[in-house]
């Protein structure tokens, strides 16, 4: 070995070690006692957390009491509903059960913390059984979170156990909103129902009558096709949908519209197989193309073309429902708010268009996807309408 390779070596070796002096040093920095005490306790609420976010009942109360246990450093935790009943208990001294059942009615009747002391346990190795209420503003008091400690409890206990039932709250008051957002869903799903448009299944059920006599097969094709999108329509699975399921029920309705129209409805539909399997909100798309129809091409006496198209666009699926009708004023657009377009405008047929729920279609895309993905209307008078919407192709809570 040369002289130069060897100091080259010699420079290199040095660097490594200051290089390994200074990461241990970096790494000590970064994992004090305090530090993993933090990250510990932390990673302990997150695991009490994820079972609270589903509510507070029996099965979710058994798998979060080992976590509030850890988090207040006491004997045993146990969870009870509102009304008494005793949820989940972890830790020795379950014979305090009943007890803490009464201590919880007094915490709940009062909406305060109840301690019941040793002396009056009679047991001399707890320091006292504490009945937390769990209270939500608006909500009330939802549960009780029972607390065994070893010793008396000081304030620095009883501040913590205050904090524990507090972030325990939280979580379950998360759950509650969930619940609600799901319970608005499904309402916002019932009321667009409603708003399927009467006089197409009054002119549809017209349509199939008048193929009786002279067109049997035809009008029991129609018959059928009605029935599976009156069956996909009123379905009770479901807040959302899949693509593919939505074109196949838009399909159907178009199928039973150019049936009435005949050659005056022209249909053209562009969809890219990848966003086939992309979910969006149930009905997100049979109110815009019945807009389509019924304010677009109904009331052009030539009648027209109703495009739909669904793109690869990236991370998103754009969809987009144009015909080339009538179309409308947009200054009725720059308000703000789809109801204008709810109310017709001055199409000829401004009093039934109500029944089409383009309101409702953007409030639940924004609902769920966030306020970048709600509809975008292009129209003007004479020029046709077109309606798109923005959907992401994967969402983490979003399945159909």
């Amino acid at each position: 070995m040369t002289g130069t390779t060897a100091a080259v070596l010699l420079v290199i070796v040095a660097a490594a070690l200051s290089l390994g002096a200074w990461w241990l040093r970096g790494r000590r920095t970064l994992t004090t006692p305090a530090e993993r005490a933090v990250h510990a306790t932390l990673h302990t609420a997150a695991l009490a957390a994820k079972p609270l976010r589903r509510g507070l009942d029996a099965t979710s109360a058994a798998e979060a009491a080992p976590h509030l246990q850890a988090l207040t450093g006491a004997d045993a935790v146990a969870l009870a509903s509102a009304d008494g009943a005793l949820l989940a208990w972890h830790g020795p001294h379950a014979d305090l059960a009943e007890r803490f059942r009464e201590a919880g009615l007094r915490a709940v009747a009062g909406e305060r913390r109840v301690l019941v002391e040793s002396a009056e346990l009679g047991k001399p190795e707890v320091g006292a059984l504490i009945a937390q209420p769990l209270l939500i503003e608006d909500s009330g008091v939802v549960g009780v979170m029972g607390v065994v400690t070893a010793g008396a409890p000081g304030p620095g206990l009883l501040g913590a156990i205050s904090e524990v039932a507090r972030y325990a709250c939280s979580q379950i008051e998360l759950a509650e909103l969930d619940t609600s957002r799901a319970r608005l869903d499904r309402a916002e799903v019932r009321a667009l129902r409603a708003q399927i448009s009467p006089h197409f299944i009054y002119n549809a059920l017209n349509t199939v009558a008048s193929f009786v006599r002279t067109d049997p097969d035809r009008a029991r094709e129609l018959i059928l096709e009605f029935a599976d999108f009156t069956r996909y329509s009123f379905r009770s699975a479901g807040e959302y949908t899949l693509l593919a399921d939505e074109l196949r029920n838009i399909d159907r309705y178009l199928t039973l519209e150019r049936a009435r129209f005949g050659k005056a409805l022209e249909v053209r539909l562009q969809v890219a197989p990848e966003v086939l399997g992309v979910v969006l909100p149930f009905l997100a798309l049979q109110p815009l193309v019945e807009n389509a129809v019924r304010h677009g091409i109904s009331s052009k006496p030539q009648g027209g073309t109703v495009s739909i198209v669904a793109a690869d666009e990236g991370t998103d699926c754009v969809i987009s429902v144009e015909d080339d009708g009538v179309g409308m004023d947009p200054e009725l657009l720059r308000s703000g708010s789809l109801d204008a377009i709810e109310s017709g405008g001055d199409r000829p047929s401004a009093r039934e268009s109500a029944h089409v729920g383009l309101a409702n279609v953007d409030d639940r895309l924004r609902a769920a996807f966030g306020n970048d993905y709600g509809l975008v209307v292009e129209t003007a008078p004479g020029a046709g309408t077109k309606v798109s919407m923005r959907v992401p192709k994967f969402r983490p809570g979003i399945r159909a």
